[in-house]
């Protein structure tokens, strides 16, 4: 195996550190992945940390936020061909993208959810909410098969599903510091209207039983797309299948625990050594 040349060694080294430092219940180029694939996923989640950046960044116009994500859009193709500038993260994703034939459409929805970010702040019904996930989401595992070698429509489907329910318990554990920080709800407005369910929920952070029903509605879909999802652990080979399962039966815990908190909804769910634990059998066992 060659060595890398020195400019991409020191762009994947700064995509690696921006990784691991930022807090998530789900993790990111973590040490189980296989050595060879930590730094393209580092480099991907990179990106993908720009371009979520730039979308919540409230106090820039938006206008502004949009031609930037265009840029970025920008710096995608000129990477895909092979031709990046001197941003460590387009030096990084440019060798991955070549080294691991990996698609750029992946990378351009991501973009098409940031601009959604900003220009979108409410859901009228789930397909609407679905199709942003879409494109959010599923990206990110699908590019993670394309790393593998597993890219299949099967294993893609079940990708979508884990991701998709991923992204759905990110909201519901986030739904205080996105209405009040964001100006945005990721409950469908049909279903907050059939539940009895107002703006004034959010503004004043009110659990009381419509709010319960709502958010038990949410997290039984939730759970139903992480079981869907939840075999793909089993599909992939070696210490990626086991990072897999170790990413569904977090997003399991971390969904227990909203289903958990009866009283105050809004508050978000921190993980404790117990949750842990648990996570691990289940991983092992292959649940979610």
């Amino acid at each position: 195996m060659h060595p890398l040349p020195e400019a991409v060694e020191r762009a994947y080294g700064q995509c690696l550190r921006q990784a691991r430092s930022h807090y998530e219940n789900f993790p990111v180029a973590s040490r189980l992945l296989p050595p060879r694939l930590r730094r393209p996923v580092a480099a991907i989640y990179s990106f993908a940390r720009r371009g979520d950046d730039l979308a919540d960044e409230g106090g820039a116009p938006a206008e502004d936020r949009l031609r930037a994500l265009d840029d970025l859009g920008r710096k995608l193709d000129a990477a895909a061909a092979g031709d990046p500038n001197e941003d460590a993260t387009f030096i990084a994703l440019a060798h991955a993208m070549a080294v691991h034939h990996l698609p750029a459409q992946p990378f351009h929805d991501l973009l098409q959810a940031f601009r959604r970010d900003i220009t979108q702040k409410r859901y009228e019904d789930f397909a609407d909410l679905e199709s942003y996930c879409r494109c959010s989401a599923n990206p990110v595992g699908r590019l993670l098969l394309h790393l593998c070698d597993r890219a299949d429509p099967e294993r893609i489907a079940r990708s979508d599903a884990v991701c998709t329910a991923l992204q759905l318990i990110n909201f519901y554990q986030d739904l205080a510091q996105d209405f009040h920080e964001l100006g945005r709800i990721y409950i469908p407005r049909e279903e907050m209207r059939a539940f009895g369910v107002d703006e004034d929920h959010f503004r004043h952070r009110i659990t009381d039983d419509a709010f319960r029903a709502l958010m038990h509605h949410q997290f039984q879909r939730a759970g139903e797309r992480l079981h869907q999802g939840a075999p793909l652990g089993g599909m992939l080979p070696g210490r990626i299948g086991l990072e897999i399962r170790l990413i569904i039966a977090a997003g399991g815990r971390v969904l227990t625990r909203l289903r958990r908190q009866e009283t105050d909804l809004f508050s978000r769910p921190r993980l404790r050594g117990a949750d842990y634990g648990v996570i691990l059998l289940h991983a092992l066992a292959g649940r979610a």
